[in-house]
């Protein structure tokens, strides 16, 4: 099983990030010892994607220098980019090979990635500077026990109690590895023992309220499971399994507020929704019911259980011909799960097809002869539920999850949280960026404007040389600037520029500045239209050298490729020619590189561009460029991740995702969560 960290909420330290932004303006060349210290202070109040970038100008300051390797991998281990951390580890290695702190570190990450035979190497050979280190036995014998070698995790956890008698997750550990051989005696001697030495460890109590619901010990468990919620309270899984078992304790109103509260702490929890749902079905709230399921078909298709019992809800509602698309779509995928046919049956009856009804009953006897004759040979077709499957590394699934758990269509799943044990690195906590809700998109294009949100996980500068030297000559009142599609404006003012332009336009004075100045303002307006005239004016005004206004017509296209035309004569809107408007976009991002040919906001513009467009290829190609000029724009390889995915190129995908989250573009991290 999966040895996972604990998670505590997410904090931003605000006044901390403030004074060590006005310290490193100070430093006229970067301090890496003083940078790295400000860092290890963000990292210590868990903002740990700023506290990335402050390691990166350590490293960048002295490449040399082994913490702040370290303490970036720290941080890349908390935010569970477990690939970057392995990496940094080895660098921080590689420069200081006496930083046991390191080899412990690379050795858990590798544990959590399910490398175990290599984290045992690092736990030895930093036993060989630290024989007696705590940690390093811990994470050995917990390692040892992942592998099966259980006579090995045995001696291990002789030497740690016999030098630590008191450290209660060793007892903890030792009974689970008690477990998985079966002997549950021992294992609840050791989680007596380790609850005896503090009442405060969530690892016992759910190895114990695990083993009390297989003996159907349901008031034992509910109190162990009762300790393990008050201890980590915004648990959804926790209440999941409690759920489970105060609905085999008869208690329904119980069991239905615990899934209520789940889905309130994780909206999109399929195992929840999809129990609530089998909840309301069997207390025949119908209409409830039929929403949950269809809920998580919803966000799940495949899923055949909440396809079944939704055609067994909709045959309850007197809606036959509903419930037989849902029971033959069924049949379809398991053609042997003979209770599909029964329930076409009826709702072939229901619906006036006697014909039709006598041959589905026909079907399933046939199948449930041949299954009484040879159960071997004709074995029932059992789906899984993937809410319901242990979440354990590679893919494994749970030893006893779909005969135990789940072992009929319309059986509440649990999740791995009540068998699993929770390995937490030294005592350390993490952090929630990972865990935001972040829907997955590409980072938006970049566009002229005459406002500037600068972020301070920003990994660009944003540096735009043709709008450097027309702001440096006032042609505007207002400097321009290069931001993404989408930053906050001031509406208010912007129709005042607006109108100041427009009294120039007017009075026939207007330079190609100022035609420049209101479609910019027209474009930040999201008034695409109008930008593109004006910008056609300034371009035909200023010259076709004019590299600002095609970066800003090539973004108002943009725009432009995904509005529906205006509505006319109170009809409903035209759809607009995408392909030309999209044809226009490209067309100005590539005339802007002509210009200059460095300008890597308008090969990620075209990136983006061929992205929407699902020509993953090209987008890639794009993003390649951009990042020979910038190696270091995070933005491409978020938007080359995703470029990836589409072509199904997942390892390309991972690395990227990693080195953007890095750079500081926080999405990475909620995606690099889903894919492992």
């Amino acid at each position: 099983m999966r040895c996972r960290g604990a998670v505590k909420s997410w904090r931003r330290a605000i006044v901390a990030v403030v004074c060590s932004f006005s310290l490193l303006s100070a430093f006229g060349q970067v301090n890496a010892e003083q940078v790295t210290a400000i860092g290890r202070n963000v990292l210590s109040m868990e903002d740990y994607a700023l506290a990335i970038q402050y390691f990166n100008l350590a490293i960048r300051a002295k490449p040399y220098l082994s913490d702040p390797y370290y303490f970036r991998a720290l941080a890349k281990l908390s935010l569970e980019d477990y690939k970057g951390a392995d990496a940094d580890c080895s660098e921080a290695i590689e420069r200081n090979k006496f930083k046991t702190d390191a080899y412990k570190l690379r050795g858990f990450v590798r544990q959590q990635m399910g490398q175990d035979s290599l984290a045992i190497i690092d736990y030895d050979e930093g036993l060989r500077y630290s024989p007696y280190d705590k940690y390093f036995l811990y994470y050995k014998a917990c390692a040892q026990t992942d592998m099966k070698n259980y006579d090995a995790a045995d001696s291990t956890f002789a030497t740690l109690l016999r030098i630590f008698p008191g450290f209660e997750e060793a007892y903890s550990a030792r009974a689970r590895a008690s477990l998985m051989r079966g002997d549950t005696v021992a294992a609840l001697k050791d989680i007596d023992k380790s609850l005896e030495i503090s009442k405060n460890l969530v690892n016992s109590y759910l190895l114990r309220a695990d083993i009390k619901a297989r003996r159907k010990e349901w008031e034992s468990a509910l109190a162990d499971t009762e300790e393990a919620v008050r201890l980590m309270p915004r648990e959804a899984g926790l209440y999941i399994n409690r759920a489970y078992i105060r609905y085999n304790s008869d208690d329904f109103i119980g069991a239905m507020a615990d899934y209520n509260h789940a889905l309130e702490l994780e909206p999109d929890n399929m195992a929840a929704m999809f129990n609530r749902a089998l909840l309301r079905y069997e207390v025949k709230d119908l209409d409830h019911a039929a929403e949950d399921f269809s809920s998580v078909l919803e966000r799940e298709p495949q899923n055949f259980h909440a396809l079944y019992n939704r055609g067994l809800v909709r045959l309850e509602q007197g809606k036959p011909k509903d419930a037989l698309a849902d029971f033959e779509a069924t049949a379809r995928r398991y053609p042997r799960f003979y209770p599909a046919y029964y329930a076409i049956a009826q709702a072939r009856q229901e619906a006036g097809d006697m014909r039709g009804a006598v041959e589905a009953v026909k079907k399933a006897e046939g199948l449930v002869k041949g299954y009484v004759t040879d159960p071997q040979k004709n074995a029932l077709d059992r789906p899984a539920i993937d809410a319901g499957r242990s979440n354990r590394r590679g893919g494994e699934e749970a030893d006893e999850s779909e005969e135990e758990v789940m072992n009929r269509f319309n059986r509440l799943v649990t999740v791995s949280a009540g068998s699993d044990t929770q390995l937490s690195y030294g005592d350390k906590v993490r952090g929630k960026v990972q865990d935001r809700d972040l829907r997955v998109e590409p980072e938006p294009m970049y566009e002229v404007g005459f406002t500037y949100n600068p972020s301070a996980l920003q990994s660009t500068s944003n540096y735009f040389r043709e709008i450097d030297e027309f702001n440096a000559r006032h042609y505007l009142d207002r400097p321009l600037y290069l931001s993404k599609t989408g930053a906050a404006v001031n509406a208010e003012e912007l129709f005042g520029l607006v109108n100041s332009y427009s009294h120039l336009i007017e009075s026939g004075r207007a330079r190609p500045a100022d035609w420049l100045g209101r479609g910019v303002a027209y474009l930040a307006l999201r008034d695409y239209e109008a930008a593109v005239a004006d910008l056609d004016r300034a371009i035909k005004e200023g010259g076709d050298a004019f590299t600002i206004a095609f970066m800003a017509r090539g973004a108002a296209h943009a725009g432009l490729a995904k509005m529906p035309a205006p509505a006319a004569d109170g009809k409903q809107p035209a759809l607009r020619n995408t392909a030309a408007e999209t044809a226009a976009a490209m067309a100005d991002f590539e005339r802007a590189l002509q210009l200059n040919p460095r300008l890597i906001y308008s090969w990620f513009n075209k990136g983006n561009l061929y992205l929407e467009a699902k020509d993953a290829a090209s987008a890639i190609q794009c993003y390649n460029e951009a990042l020979a000029i910038n190696p270091s724009y995070g933005e491409a390889y978020y938007n080359r991740a995703l470029a990836y995915l589409q072509s199904g190129m997942r390892k390309q995908a991972f690395d990227d995702l990693s080195k953007a989250g890095e750079l500081g573009v926080i999405a990475s991290y909620s995606l690099l969560k889903r894919m492992q």
